[in-house]
Order: structure tokens, then C-alpha cells, then sequence
């Protein structure tokens, strides 16, 4: 009797093990379905990450070598070396008052005076000129030269390409000097140019003034008007000189010849105060070539510069920008000019 009221007692608890529902067929494929879609989406990520990182390598990697003479290459978007930017700037408000400036400048919004003509370089002791061919560093400047007069130096393919330029061989240091007449200092870093402006007791532009000085007193999208016109400044030309050269728009930014190729009769570059429609008018004064001939490097942490050169596919007159480029960086393109507060 005892043993029977004990089985009778456990029945319940039996029968509720027996009966409790496992899970279904569909609900463990569905569980096994999801694990399996979530391994195959992890496996398809994971070589993503692998591909990724040789590619940021090589480009860390490539960066020391745009240093070396010959191997100059346009800088790219993802490079160590390139600060990519989309910042703005507005031009400063003009001030109703006379302001006094050095001879080599003009009196820009009663605020700033800046240098007429595009930068050239002489040295400080003797006063000499330096090359607008080579970047005003002497032993950089050898070096370049000694490539290009080497065996491994790249073929020119131009037909009568102009003969290599010799470096000046003198020792520098460099002094802005706001000339006409003469080829403007191409091949300059904004370090160099800060430098240079310097010594010469003037400096770098601000972004604002270099901008209210291209746009004029009237204050208008390019120097001459508020259209683009082809011919009027020194931008947009026919090719590019690495392109003539050595069938590479890319390459070969340091070569001392590309300032020299000519196309349709002119020269890439042209002297200073040669281009006089180019001109950004102040009273009866005027700024030139702020759009075109040479980029021009101006006072920014992350290295601006602005205007666009000769090559430059760019009808954004005042505004064509780049900010791509760190200040140490140099080629054929990238000049400047100084600015300096009133007396």
C-alpha cells in the first residue's frame, strides 16, 4: 500500500517531464540558419580588414619616396602626406580709409598691403638672383640637377625639349622680392616662403587677404570681371608640361625644364607683369596674376594654397583651392607672394 501511494504521488511529476515541449524542428533550423548566416557574414569581413591594412602600408611607405629627385608624384587623397579640407573662407570687409604701403605693394581694403607681382628670390648677402627652375634649397637643387643629367633619368620625349638649367652653385638665403619683369620662384614650399617673406620683413598672407585682394575693390569672382574668360590670366593652357615631357602628368614635378616647355609659341609660365589684364584692381592700382601662372601658398597650419597655376584645369578664379598638400611640400607649380601691415 505504501509503494502504491508513493508511484501515485510521482505520476504528476513524471508526466510533466515526459510531456514538457523541446523545440521545434523549425525553430532549431532557424536557430541553426542564423548561426550560420552570421559565420558566413564574419568570414566575408574578415578578409576586408586583411585587404585594407598592406594597402595603408604602401602608401605610408610611398610617401619618403616623393622626396627623392625624379620620383615626384601628385599627392594622394589618403596619403600621410595630404590633409584633405572644404573649409571656406569669406574675404575680409573693406575699410573706407587710406592706408600706407611700401612701393613694391598695393593698399588692398584699407587693411593690408600686398605685393604686386608674384614672389621671386634673391639671396641676402650679395643679393644675387636665384633659379626659378630649382627650389631655393642649394643642395636639393644639385641633387635634382644630378638626376636629371644621369643615366637614370627619364627619357624626354618632347621633340627640341629644352636643354637642363644649371643650379646656381653660390650659397642662400632667401629674400621675397616683388619684381616685374622677371620668371617668379617656382618649386617652393610654404616654409620656404614664410622664410623668405620674412627676411624681408613682410609675411604670408592670411587666406581673407589674399582672397579680398585677387577679388578686387569691386569685389567680383576673378580678378578682371565676374566670368570666367579663357586667355585672360595665365590658367587652363593647352597640356602639361610633365605630359610633353615625359607622357606623365603625374611624374616628375621637379623637373627643372617644365617651366620651360612651350605650347602654342608662349611658355608655361610667364614673367611677372607680363599677363597686365590679369589684374586685380585697388584704386589705380592693381595686384597681377593672382589667378594663375603659380599656385600661391598663404598662412594656414594645414598648408593652403590658391589661385591655380598654368595647368590647372580650374575656371573657380579667386576660389580655386587646394588644401591637399602639407607645408614642406614643393613642385614646379606652388609659388607666393607677401603681404605686410600698413605703416
Amino acid at each position: 500500500m505504501a509503494a502504491l501511494t508513493r508511484f501515485l504521488l510521482g505520476l504528476p511529476l513524471g508526466l510533466a517531464l515526459v510531456l514538457t515541449p523541446g523545440p521545434s524542428f523549425g525553430e532549431a533550423a532557424s536557430k541553426k540558419g542564423k548561426a550560420r548566416a552570421a559565420s558566413v557574414a564574419e568570414s566575408k569581413r574578415a578578409p576586408n580588414k586583411k585587404r585594407v591594412e598592406p594597402v595603408r602600408r604602401a602608401k605610408a611607405s610611398a610617401a619618403p619616396a616623393r622626396k627623392r629627385a625624379g620620383k615626384h608624384k601628385a599627392a594622394e587623397s589618403a596619403s600621410p602626406n595630404t590633409r584633405p579640407s572644404n573649409r571656406s573662407i569669406a574675404p575680409l570687409l573693406l575699410l573706407p580709409r587710406v592706408i600706407s604701403c611700401p612701393s613694391d605693394m598695393v593698399a588692398v581694403a584699407g587693411r593690408v598691403c600686398v605685393d604686386r607681382f608674384e614672389m621671386s628670390i634673391v639671396d641676402a648677402a650679395s643679393g644675387d638672383a636665384w633659379s626659378p627652375f630649382y627650389t631655393p634649397d642649394p643642395v636639393r637643387a644639385r641633387s635634382v640637377f644630378d638626376f636629371y643629367t644621369s643615366p637614370e633619368a627619364p627619357p624626354t620625349l618632347l621633340e627640341n625639349a629644352p636643354p637642363l638649367p644649371e643650379p646656381p652653385r653660390a650659397a642662400l638665403v632667401p629674400v621675397a622680392r616683388s619684381q616685374s619683369g622677371v620668371l617668379p620662384q617656382g618649386y617652393l614650399s610654404a616654409v620656404q616662403a614664410e622664410a623668405a617673406c620674412s627676411a624681408a620683413g613682410k609675411r604670408l598672407c592670411s587666406e581673407a587677404e589674399w582672397l579680398t585682394a585677387c577679388r578686387g575693390e569691386a569685389q567680383r569672382d576673378f580678378p578682371y570681371g565676374d566670368k570666367y574668360e579663357r586667355g585672360t590670366c595665365n590658367v587652363y593652357r593647352e597640356s602639361h608640361p610633365s605630359a610633353l615631357l615625359h607622357n606623365d602628368a603625374s611624374r616628375f614635378h621637379d623637373d627643372p625644364r617644365n617651366h620651360l616647355v612651350e605650347i602654342a609659341t608662349r611658355p608655361f609660365l610667364q614673367p611677372t607683369n607680363e599677363n597686365s589684364s590679369c589684374a586685380s584692381r585697388w584704386g589705380d592700382d592693381a595686384v597681377i596674376d593672382m589667378v594663375g601662372n603659380l599656385d600661391e601658398w598663404v598662412a594656414d597650419g594645414d598648408g593652403v594654397f590658391l589661385g591655380g597655376f598654368y595647368s590647372r584645369g580650374s575656371r573657380a578664379g579667386c576660389r580655386a583651392r587646394v588644401s591637399s598638400h602639407v607645408r614642406a611640400y614643393s613642385d614646379y607649380s606652388t609659388g607666393a607672394r607677401c603681404c605686410k601691415d600698413p605703416d
